[in-house]
């Protein structure tokens, strides 16, 4: 099938900045758009092999799920309608979803958050049915994890170890694949930066929090993405409030880390 008239998200990077975005969103990847699933070879060779499949397809349902960091803000009453500034949140959510939207303009994308603030993964299975599951995404990013270390060291979740997020995270995982079994899942590296709430003694804790994670996305063929690498590079342009005043949630600087490091290393579809 050749390539719909008109259609410049599949081109090259020159191409996506013709669309009038900026070097920041080309930074990210979103230039390195994978074409739609049957758009031309684009004068491959004969006999070699086809690229990988893309991340993104037409008509694409993508679920973003966490906790407030994903949440950021978002206006709950407006989260059936996709693609809806408001119900998207203030954050990382909102920046990924504005390059993608048009980058990709004329696709059919539909992009949900369904944060909440203060979850752990065993909240996020008491409401995976309505939130996610009966969404029917094709892409599923996860980010949960410090809500998991903080309120147990805040007296408020003393069952809480790094064994049962490992075990309830495994579980939900599991069932998701179950139910949609051709979902494309994105694992996210829970992150903290050293100030505010965060203090030194998290550490080697929260780092097993992170291991979890990462293993948990190699088991279910997850992209997983360093979202704690991505800020421990940030740091060496300028100190921790600048990310994270209070070590947990981003600051508008922080989003963009967050934006561009996932949209880089998802559109890769490599695990790191």
């Amino acid at each position: 099938m050749n390539k719909r008239p008109g259609d410049k998200t599949s081109g090259s990077r020159r191409d996506f900045l013709k669309l009038g975005m900026g070097a920041a969103a080309a930074a990210a990847g979103v230039g390195a758009l994978s074409p739609l699933r049957g758009a031309s070879t684009g004068g491959r060779r004969p006999n070699t092999p086809p690229p990988a499949a893309p991340v993104f397809r037409k008509d694409d349902v993508i679920l973003f799920q966490g906790d407030s960091i994903t949440d950021a803000w978002r206006f709950r009453k407006e989260e059936a309608r996709p693609n809806f500034g408001p119900a998207l949140g203030m954050g990382y959510v909102n920046l990924i979803a504005s390059r993608l939207l048009a980058a990709r303009a004329g696709t059919g994308l539909r992009i949900y958050n369904r944060g909440i603030s203060g979850h752990k993964v065993f909240q996020l299975a008491d409401r995976w049915q309505k939130d996610a599951l009966d969404l029917k995404p094709d892409v599923l990013s996860i980010l949960i994890g410090v809500n998991d270390i903080w309120h147990q060291r805040a007296g408020r979740y003393p069952e809480g170890t790094v064994k049962k997020y490992r075990g309830d995270y495994d579980l939900l995982l599991t069932r998701t694949r179950k139910a949609l079994s051709g979902i494309r899942l994105v694992i996210c590296e829970p992150f903290v930066l050293r100030c505010g709430a965060v203090t030194e003694d998290w550490f080697p804790e929260f780092d097993a929090y992170r291991a979890a994670a990462r293993e948990l996305a190699a088991r279910h063929e997850a992209i997983f993405v360093p979202f704690q690498a991505m800020f421990d590079k940030a740091l060496e342009k300028a100190g921790a409030a600048e990310w994270a005043s209070d070590g947990v949630h981003p600051t508008p600087a922080g989003a963009e880390v967050m934006a561009r490091g996932w949209l880089e290393t998802v559109l890769s579809g490599t695990n790191r």
